[in-house]
């Protein structure tokens, strides 16, 4: 295409801007799963028409943050058992390669970033914080890899891995239990453990499904 034709980039619109905040609200849990949400409320919330706001929640529902109920209005979605299956079963196998392809590469130079990960954790003041830190240990590790696609696919699962965290958070009796965990994964990659961090990930996953849903089963 001759560089003439290409247009100008436009500005954020509105409904592009409330779309990133509810978006962000759904995934930090100030909008929790199964929230109705009312037009009159956010429009005025957000100081906009109905329109630019009908348009943004519209984008979420396409996105699948949003689900339409016939007379009764919009919802932010439930995580049924069978999606926190699905979501930590994609999960498990993007990680799984990623942890194989660190360990067959410079696995110090990984540990080393993840070390600094759990120190976040480790240092967080909060919940939210360490929420933060866990979601960017598991970027941090698959970014490692040096496989974008692995990256690509993980990206994908964003915002329904930050939802279930959200909820994770409130089934741990202490903040330590979590950074225990991912130490443990660090420690196995930096010994080049291959068994040991293949087995430390695959519990953590299914640590998490169970206690999202109860009675439910990651692994075989």
């Amino acid at each position: 295409m001759p560089l003439a034709e290409i247009e100008p980039v436009s500005r954020e619109s509105t409904a592009a801007i409330i779309a990133r905040q509810l978006r962000e609200a759904i995934m930090n849990g100030s909008l929790p799963p199964g929230t109705q949400l009312g037009e009159t409320e956010l429009a005025s919330q957000f100081q906009v028409s109905r329109g630019p706001l009908r348009e943004a929640m519209q984008r979420l529902v396409s996105e699948g943050l949003l689900r339409s109920e016939r007379h009764r209005g919009l919802f932010v979605i439930d995580l049924e058992a069978e999606d926190i299956h699905d979501i930590y079963s994609a999960r498990l196998a993007i990680e799984r390669a990623a942890v194989l392809r660190v360990l067959a590469g410079d696995q110090a130079a990984a540990a080393e970033r993840l070390e600094e990960a759990v120190r976040e954790m480790a240092e967080a003041p909060d919940g939210d914080g360490v929420s933060e830190a866990d979601i960017r240990f598991h970027e941090v590790l698959v970014a490692a890899s040096g496989s974008k696609r692995l990256v690509r696919m993980s990206r994908t699962l964003l915002i329904e891995t930050r939802m279930c965290l959200s909820a994770l958070r409130r089934t741990y009796s202490s903040e330590e239990e979590r950074v225990t965990e991912h130490k443990r994964i660090t420690e196995a990659i930096r010994d080049g453990d291959r068994e040991a961090a293949l087995s430390l990930l695959e519990a953590h996953m299914e640590d998490a499904v169970q206690r999202l849903a109860p009675g439910t089963t990651l692994l075989p």
